[in-house]
């Protein structure tokens, strides 16, 4: 008999929490019961006809099916410098401070396993989007949390996030060499302004740090909010990469379009292990890709438009269940406090119990580190019929329960 060999690796990863809840619509819906799914924070919409039209005119060419550049054609990384400079009035080298990668999840990962060493200490807020810590345990290196807060308008409550910062870097050995924030955040919708990147950057030239920071959600604020990049910083660039990716703000979460950009050592760095890892992704989706960023923009509106239609939706006719929900300034999500008197039971079987009764899907908030228990992330990607409907199904399950 064999004796088999065993995968550390992937020992220090543990059961993903969200396959329980999975496992259980899967049953449901083969059973031929219709689940309200809010857990998966999918984009339900179709990706906008002229990306799909350049998409289809760059696959009948012959000459785009080839292997492609690993660190992503120019002319994508020239519409990235263009997009940056429009949005943010930032200057990017499209050489040496961008690198194209295969969504921004795929891109974070191959950027930490590219300026990892075993034993790195990394300091990740909590709660988070579980690869922002597990792409560091996965390289041998060790995360450190910080418990984030945030006001009654989702403002990350800069005091408490700063002095948290501090005592991590004076009490941790080795001294911390990354930082990763992720504004507007998932899954709290907490964000940010400038001023958090100006303070940050400034610790990060003291202390001697690197800071990832993902805005993946970036495009979808709501109201006057707009978010900021930490490239609007004087100086940033010397400190900070900047994660992005093309799912949320063109429907695009299918075609793994991302890039990372900044500092020139750490995008050197991805850029040169992408090269012995892969070839980069399909040529025609980057040429479709430049349209996205280059091309009308006024679907970016629409898309917006859409997910602050049914935030609102989903605030009004969820009043009255007992969900304690702040108003977000930004993202696809809401962040959700559990009905007190179901708190007893934690995020994972309140969301079992409610998918099972009330036939309505969320996300544990437990699966986003031991800080989100006690809340569920509602991703927006229903219809508003659907929301109404999720609302009189989790009440008529919470007058059951009476």
């Amino acid at each position: 008999m064999f004796d088999e060999i065993e995968f550390d690796k992937i020992k220090r990863l543990p059961k993903y929490v969200f396959a329980s809840i999975n496992e259980i619509k899967l049953k449901m819906r083969q059973n031929g019961e219709d689940v309200i799914d809010f857990s998966m924070g999918n984009p339900d919409g179709p990706t906008p006809n002229h990306i799909i039209d350049k998409l289809c005119q760059a696959a009948k060419k012959e000459k785009n099916h080839g292997y492609s550049v690993s660190k992503g054609i120019y002319k994508l990384r020239l519409s990235i410098v263009n997009w940056y400079k429009r949005k943010y009035g930032v200057n990017l080298d499209p050489n040496t401070e961008v690198c194209v990668t295969m969504g921004s999840k795929e891109g974070y990962v191959h950027l930490v396993q590219a300026i990892t060493n075993p034993g790195d200490n990394a300091i990740v807020c909590s709660p988070a989007y579980p690869i922002h810590y597990y792409a560091f345990i996965l390289n041998g290196a060790n995360v450190i949390n910080i418990p984030i807060k945030w006001d009654d308008e989702m403002l990350l409550d800069y005091q408490s996030y700063f002095n948290d910062l501090q005592k991590a870097l004076k009490s941790a050995f080795p001294k911390p060499k990354f930082v990763v924030v992720n504004f507007p955040h998932n899954p709290t919708t907490a964000v940010v302004n400038k001023d958090f990147y100006e303070k940050l950057v400034s610790i990060a030239k003291k202390e001697r740090f690197y800071i990832i920071s993902d805005i993946a959600y970036a495009e979808l604020c709501f109201g006057d909010f707009k978010t900021p990049s930490i490239f609007e910083v004087d100086g940033a660039k010397d400190v900070a990469v900047e994660t992005y990716t093309l799912s949320k703000t063109y429907n695009m979460a299918g075609w793994r379009v991302g890039f990372v950009v900044g500092n020139k050592k750490m995008v050197e760095a991805l850029q040169k292990i992408k090269s012995w890892i892969d070839y980069g992704m399909h040529t025609p989706t980057q040429i479709a890709a430049t349209i996205a960023l280059d091309g009308p923009q006024d679907c970016i509106v629409d898309i917006r438009n859409k997910y602050e239609n049914r935030m609102q939706v989903l605030i009004d006719s969820f009043k009255g269940t007992g969900f304690d929900i702040k108003k977000p300034k930004a993202s696809m999500f809401i962040w959700a406090g559990i009905p007190e008197q179901y708190k007893h039971l934690g995020s994972l079987e309140f969301c079992k119990e409610i998918l099972q009764e009330a036939k309505v899907a969320f996300s544990p908030g437990v699966g986003f580190g031991e800080n989100g228990e006690g809340y569920v992330r509602i991703a927006l990607i229903e219809n508003e019929k659907r929301i109404r409907q999720a609302a009189r199904n989790i009440k008529q399950y919470l007058k059951n329960k009476k």
